[in-house]
Parts: C-alpha cells; structure tokens; sequence
C-alpha cells in the first residue's frame, strides 16, 4: 500500500507540473487506481501489455463503458507508464475490445427553443447560457471567463487555454454588453469586499503566480462569474472564491429545460451545437466556423452540416401529408 501511495503522489506532481486541470487530475488517478486494485494491487512496473489489455477488455466487456470513458481511462495508463515510469506503450499495440462507438447526430435547438429555455433561467446563469449559445463556448471556456477576456472597446471575447490548446477570439454579443459590463461591476464589488475580509486571490494558471506573485489579487484576473462562497482550493488548501461550479450551472440548465416543457436532452453543449448550426444555417462558411469553435480539424465541425442536412431532410412532406 505505501508503494501504491508513493506511486500515485507521484503522478499528482507530474500531473499538476504539465498543468493539467484538477478534473483531469482526478480522473487520472482514479483511472489508474482502479488499474491497480483490478490486478490485486500489483504494482504497474511489474505489468504491461497484457494486464492493460486486459483491463481495457473488462470495462468494454464488463462495464460497458462508453468509449469515451475507455479512452480517457487508456490515457490515464498511457501517462502512468510514459511520464512517470519512463516507459513508453505507444509502440506495443495494445489491443482490446474496444467499447462500441456510436455516432451521434448533435441536439439542437430552434430558436424559439432557446428562448424559452433562457426565460427561465435566472440572474447569472441566464448571462452565462446566453454567452454559451450567443459564443458558441464551451462550458469550461464560459465559466473559466476572467474580466481581463471581456473587450467591451472592440467587441470582442478572448479564449485562452481552451480544450484545443488554441488561443482565439469570438465576437462580443452586442444584446449582451450591457449585462456584461453590470456582471463586471459586480464581480469587482465582490471582490472589494473580499479583500476587506482578508481573502481575495484566484487561481492562476501555469507559473503566473510565481512570476507575478501579485496578480492574484488583482481585478483584472477574477472570475467573470464566480461562485458566491468562498471555499477550500483542493490543491493549494487556499480559502478563495472559485469560478460557478459546472454541476450548478448543468442542473440550472436541466431545471430550466423541465420549466420550459422540452422533451430534448439539453445540456451545455446543445447550446454550442444550437449556435454552429444556426450561423451554418444563416450561410456562414464552415471555416470560419471551425475558428470561431476552436476545432483542430474541419472535419470535427463538419458534423454540423449533417445536422442540417437532416433539418432541412425533415422538410420533406410525407406521402401521407400529401
């Protein structure tokens, strides 16, 4: 057991050293705990390819997990053994049952829909919905938002350190400004008096709080929509105010769609699918979409004239109907 701890505190610090987010953190360690405890704890330089088969079979086969889930639990042992065993799998050609890939055409949303939802959403999650549907954002890009990202001069939002690794910019709602710079007044109140009471700082990314060991406290570098406690900071034990919690702003959302009486599975990506879909519908170019997204690949936002492609197939009238 004192190995098994020794190892996993190990790969908390390379983890936290390659900047990783804490979710993927907690996801990574997890993963690889349950690798160990499925081969009665024995510790992972004593096994390879065939014990990772193995496991990777279990949870397609067994658990039938998604293969998102498998893939993120493969990654996890691929880091444990590259990054802190030093032991490169890549080239071992794993193989395993993989779970079932299904593709899934994207929910949208029609316009009316949304408006629906967004009437009943209130205060900050209303302002934040509706940047994720009027940006095209991702729920972590919304809700990672500090004041510094917003450019009210040139109408402009920045995204930095998204899932793409792809610093980008997306237009500013000009329907939204105003309830931004409100939100951005509030949030410097907030932050006044959070001062006053001794607390104040943030989360800052990468080395930033070495090299500018001050900027935690700054304005400029809080959360555009922060929770309205101040809590624990899992990895540093800092009491400070942390940014709306994903599952709040996800079960808002949820409460929202029941009050709004739709029958689609709406989470905080249907907003971003909603969003793509209507600027494709409007005639703009699937490029300049997948840079507005942030996509690596356009055929990643290609998806999404399929999606109209069975929009306008619902179109087509019935025999029936006929």
């Amino acid at each position: 057991m004192s190995i098994k701890k020794k190892l996993l505190d190990v790969v908390r610090d390379k983890i936290r050293f390659k900047h990783y987010s804490y979710a993927t953190e907690k996801g990574y360690i997890s993963w690889i705990k349950r690798y160990i405890i499925f081969h009665d704890k024995k510790h992972p330089i004593e096994m390879g390819k065939v014990e990772i088969e193995q496991f990777l079979t279990y949870l397609a086969v067994e658990k039938k997990v998604s293969p998102t889930t498998q893939n993120q639990a493969f990654s996890a042992i691929l880091f444990l053994y590259r990054e802190v065993l030093g032991i490169d799998m890549s080239d071992e050609n794993i193989q395993a049952l993989r779970a079932q890939e299904r593709k899934h055409i994207p929910v949208v949303l029609t316009r009316d829909e949304i408006k629906r939802v967004l009437e009943n959403l209130c205060g900050i999650y209303e302002v934040i919905v509706s940047l994720m549907y009027g940006c095209g954002l991702r729920m972590s890009e919304v809700l990672n938002l500090r004041i510094k990202d917003i450019d009210f001069g040139f109408d402009k939002i920045y995204i930095f350190d998204s899932k793409s690794l792809k610093d980008r910019t997306v237009p500013l709602p000009i329907k939204l400004k105003k309830r931004l710079e409100i939100q951005v007044s509030m949030v410097e109140n907030i932050h006044k008096k959070d001062l006053e009471n001794g607390f104040g700082t943030v989360y800052m990314p990468y080395a930033l709080e070495r090299k500018f060991p001050h900027a935690k406290k700054e304005t400029k570098w809080q959360f555009l929509f922060p929770m309205k406690n101040v809590a624990k900071d899992p990895r540093s034990e800092t009491i400070r105010r942390h940014h709306v919690h994903p599952a709040t702003l996800g079960r808002n959302i949820k409460q929202a769609t029941a009050k709004a009486n739709l029958h689609k599975r709406v989470t905080s990506h249907t907003f971003r699918h909603s969003y793509a879909t209507h600027l494709l519908q409007s005639g703009i170019d699937l490029r300049s979409i997948q840079e507005l997204l942030g996509h690596k690949s356009v055929e990643t936002t290609m998806i999404y004239t399929h999606v109209v492609a069975e929009l306008n197939k619902a179109r087509i009238i019935s025999p029936l109907d006929l």
